[in-house]
């Protein structure tokens, strides 16, 4: 049996609420096809940056979940949340994650596919 104090809570700072990020602009109109590029380059290399690759995947999979499902994801991979937009992350080791706005949300400049 567990500790009722072996868990962690919502009051001691480690876990946030995940949220929406803030609307951003990218330095120049972006295509929905240029996006999807930038964000398959990114999830290809940032295992080789640091971190693990298990929680370079269950980041992966929040950032591409509905807001509920990506907190259980999260919570479940043992990822601490420093902001709550998920641009930057732990692990239980300590190791940190950080995630660009392109592969969170769209901008506000993205232009239709020609």
């Amino acid at each position: 049996m567990g500790c009722v104090g072996s868990s962690q809570s919502k009051d001691d700072g480690e876990l946030k609420q995940i949220r929406k990020p803030k609307p951003w602009k990218h330095p120049q109109p972006i295509t929905k096809t240029q996006l999807m590029q930038l964000r398959d380059e990114f999830w290809d290399t940032a295992p080789h940056y640091g971190g693990r690759k298990e929680i370079w995947d269950a980041l992966r999979a929040a950032v591409e979940a509905d807001l509920s499902l990506a907190q259980a994801i999260v919570d479940s991979a043992g990822v601490i949340v420093q902001s709550s937009d998920m641009t930057v992350c732990y692990d239980e080791r300590g190791a940190k994650y950080e995630l660009p706005k392109y592969v969170l949300s769209e901008p506000t400049n993205l232009i239709p596919d020609n």
